[in-house]
């Protein structure tokens, strides 16, 4: 492929990346924004592949066909509650190409001038950094949010020293690589790659569980410019904008999703600097006692309600619940009521994962609304059904000020007349916090697998249903 051709092709799958990344900023454009990556893509890889030379196809071959088959077996078996995990692993393994990629563009002999060899070689040095801290960074997330590491923050003392004190050698040696020669550069390169690796380990190992959604869409953004500064050191356009494109979004995404949870953003991203210690406080258990309730009754308080808002949470996506809620929603707009969802930004362990459920069960666009947009109507709702909801309905993030998620907002789900919450247990949520909403007087726990609780409580309201429609029958045959 000619030059000329090879830039048109870039420019072309560029758009359709833009355009990706504009159809999936909504729910009813999602589809599209899909379809648009995948077609860029295909041309990208296309476009580049008929650049190589004849022989270079039998190794592309021997590494394309494994990983594509690999990679559809993976994204077909699984389950929409693994996603954030496969996303986590994802970025790392982004981290570890752009590591890959920089020792081997550093081990190419290319005549430069002085100048272009000095720039050459800080691409090298900055995209190996941010592909290091990507690979183990991604690495702890995963483990975190697989359940492999705990989702409590490691707090080490002196740690901010610890991250100061990495940086600075990592400074250090790069001032050393420049113009070293080919063995010696190769050592420095290496032990920097390894200060980023354990930096990448320290940063997200400090985070707590509350914020790893955040840190999730990070890591995506230091995997996007991990893929621009792999595209620098490859001279290969479309992967600077490619890479640009997803670092500055997965950026932008994760200051709004910090402004939304009240959290600062330098704080996160460097492992909570600056963040305030727990006090004994912020640990003491709720008081009170809590209300268990039954099948019959919340379907009895559902059929009877008004208005409803339902709350889903990450318990819905493990239970694979969201077709039953569907059919709630149906039942009971069918006879009237007026329901809703209220979906907050982290709900759930990946920005858009509530979003995406109900999306999959078919639950009309119109009715799910974010959490600013429906916080303000829980006053005059008759009934909020919560379900596998913790720390986006807790009121502590609000009434406790050295609670663990203190400032965060949360859906104010209390000041409704009731609340009925589906859980297995009384156990705390991912960030480990206790909630006082469960012991309130309009709370009701509902205990058990939320799907089973769901699919009875669908066959109740379809038994309702049918029971009201024989007892209309019998009294038109009466009348006539």
């Amino acid at each position: 492929m000619s030059n000329n051709l090879l830039t048109v092709a870039y420019i072309v799958a560029s758009a359709l990346f833009i355009l990706s990344l504009g159809g999936l900023s909504d729910q009813e454009t999602a589809r599209k924004g899909n379809i648009y990556g995948i077609v860029g893509m295909l041309i990208a890889f296309v476009a580049t592949t008929l650049t190589l030379q004849a022989n270079a196809y039998g190794i592309l071959a021997t590494v394309a066909i494994p990983g594509a088959i690999v990679g559809a077996i993976v994204a077909s078996r699984v389950a929409m509650t693994s996603m954030p995990e496969l996303v986590a692993i994802l970025h790392s393994f982004v981290g570890m190409a752009a590591v890959l990629v920089g020792v081997a563009n550093y081990l190419q002999e290319t005549p430069l001038t002085p100048v272009e060899a000095t720039i050459h070689q800080v691409e090298i040095y900055i995209g190996v950094f941010i592909g290091a801290v990507t690979f183990t960074g991604s690495i702890v997330a995963f483990g975190k949010l697989r359940g492999i590491i705990s989702s409590k923050p490691l707090l080490l003392p002196g740690r901010h020293i610890l991250n100061l004190a990495m940086l600075v050698a990592v400074l250090w040696l790069g001032s050393q690589f420049l113009g070293t020669a080919s063995l010696p550069g190769l050592q420095l390169l290496l032990i920097m790659s390894a200060i980023a690796c354990v930096l990448g380990v320290h940063l997200v190992m400090a985070i707590g569980g509350a914020d790893m959604p955040v840190v999730i869409s990070m890591l995506n953004s230091y995997s996007g410019w991990a893929a621009a500064a792999a595209g620098f050191m490859l001279s290969n356009d479309l992967l600077i904008i490619t890479g640009a494109l997803v670092g500055s979004s997965g950026a932008i995404l994760s200051y709004i999703m910090c402004k939304a949870m009240n959290r600062s953003f330098i704080s996160v991203i460097l492992g909570g600097f600056g963040a305030q210690t727990t006090t004994a406080e912020s640990s003491e258990q709720p008081t009170g006692k809590f209300t268990a309730t039954t099948i019959e009754d919340t379907v009895e308080l559902l059929y009877r309600a008004k208005s409803v808002i339902i709350v889903p949470g990450y318990g819905m996506a493990v239970a694979q619940a969201q077709h039953g809620v569907s059919e709630i929603v149906k039942q009971l707009r069918d006879r009237g009521v007026k329901i809703r969802f209220g979906i907050h930004p982290v709900a759930g362990r990946m920005p858009g994962h509530m979003n995406v459920l109900l999306a999959e069960a078919k639950v009309p666009y119109d009715i799910v609304l974010e959490m600013d947009e429906i916080n303000h109507d829980f006053p005059e709702t008759d009934v909020v059904l919560v379900i596998g909801a913790n720390d986006t309905v807790n009121p502590s993030a609000l009434e406790n000020p050295n609670s663990p998620i203190a400032g965060m907002p949360v859906l104010e789900v209390w000041k409704a007349s009731t609340v009925i919450v589906m859980k297995r247990s009384m156990a705390s949520g991912y960030a480990g916090v206790e909630n006082p909403l469960f012991y309130k007087d309009n709370t009701l726990m509902l205990f058990g697998d939320a799907k089973k609780n769901i699919d009875a409580t669908v066959a109740k309201l379809t038994q309702l249903k049918a029971d009201a429609a024989s007892l209309n029958l019998a009294a038109t045959r009466v009348l006539n």
